[in-house]
């Protein structure tokens, strides 16, 4: 049985935590921050979780993690 291969791009956006939640980083930083409030930009500093919804298919991009 061949190995099961990990999805590169799910590897580079995605972390298992050691208590198996998967963090994530915020998304709309990168571009058009003119228009977005000092406050919003602030607030999307650092990680979050995963939503529960999606955990169960990052999870599967990352069978080895």
């Amino acid at each position: 049985m061949p190995k099961m291969k990990t999805k590169s791009g799910a590897a580079k956006r995605f972390k298992v935590r050691a208590s198996g939640s998967v963090k994530r980083s915020q998304a709309f930083k990168r571009h058009i921050l003119t228009k977005k409030t000092t406050k919003n930009k602030r607030q999307l500093r650092g990680t979050t979780e995963v939503h529960a919804t999606n955990a169960a298919s990052v999870r599967a991009m990352l069978p080895y993690a």
